[in-house]
């Protein structure tokens, strides 16, 4: 195929994601299958089918973003954020805990940070900000179904609570949706929100470079006031944590500094 650099350069000027701050390797081989589906032999040709036609667009962008995510992923790491770190957070905070799910994906995360927090808080003072680059899964978050493998993580008690069942699949409740804001936004280029009691942002860095993560990072930890909990993936870790202005609580949470 044709130049890779270029094609980078073409979709940033398309979409405003920077390729160049995704492992190549990983990245590459994902959108050659893309390209061949699409039985194209050049990258240029490519983004000329991505400026015509909205469905290839709209596919691109939703595999390029890598959405896999459910409800509860890794429980014992939900259940020491309620033990815990949310009774924390609320002796500084009270009740107004001010938390944002970054790269939330199709709204798995910050629905369920509404059930965690609604065993400490009432649900009419929950505000969950969530963001994502992807418009096409953030209008799936909004529509709040989920089957029932998305949802096999949430405590027995919570899923009956929040969830009505449609067929195959199950409704999360409108009181739960209406706790979160959903709106888009670039990890990679937009400015950030401050003054965050918790950030949430889990199991996506992995596909980033050592340095798109590290700016990320530090960018979170500006986000956090002091005491602020960063909250990520099991299979994830911020290496130079001092540096970036955090001390490790866990493995996967870390407090600002």
């Amino acid at each position: 195929m044709d130049n890779y650099d270029a094609f980078k350069k073409e979709v940033y000027d398309l979409t405003k994601i920077d390729l160049s701050s995704y492992k190549e390797k990983q990245m590459r081989r994902r959108i050659d299958s893309l390209v061949t589906k699409h039985k194209c032999k050049e990258y240029h040709e490519y983004v000329g089918l991505l400026k015509k036609d909205k469905e290839v667009f709209d596919e691109f962008v939703n595999f390029l973003t890598i959405n896999v995510s459910e409800f509860y992923r890794n429980p014992e790491q939900w259940e020491l954020m309620s033990k815990e770190f949310i009774p924390e957070l609320m002796k500084h905070s009270g009740q107004n805990l001010k938390i944002w799910s970054a790269a939330c994906s199709t709204g798995d995360e910050p629905y369920s940070l509404v059930m965690a927090l609604s065993q400490h808080i009432p649900l009419n003072k929950i505000k969950i900000y969530a963001t994502d680059i992807d418009k096409q899964v953030i209008a799936t978050a909004k529509v709040g179904l989920y089957n029932a493998k998305s949802i096999a993580g949430v405590p027995a008690d919570l899923k009956k609570k929040f969830f009505t069942p449609v067929g195959s699949s199950f409704q999360i409740s409108e009181d739960v949706k209406k706790c979160v804001e959903f709106k888009e936004h670039n990890l990679l280029r937009d400015s950030y929100p401050t003054n965050y009691d918790m950030i949430v942002c889990r199991n996506v860095l992995i596909y980033f470079t050592d340095e798109a993560k590290d700016e990320v990072y530090a960018k979170f930890a500006k986000s956090l006031r002091q005491g602020g909990i960063l909250f990520i993936g099991s299979t994830e870790q911020v290496i130079n944590y001092k540096e970036l202005g955090y001390k490790r609580r866990y493995s996967f949470y870390y407090e600002k500094v």
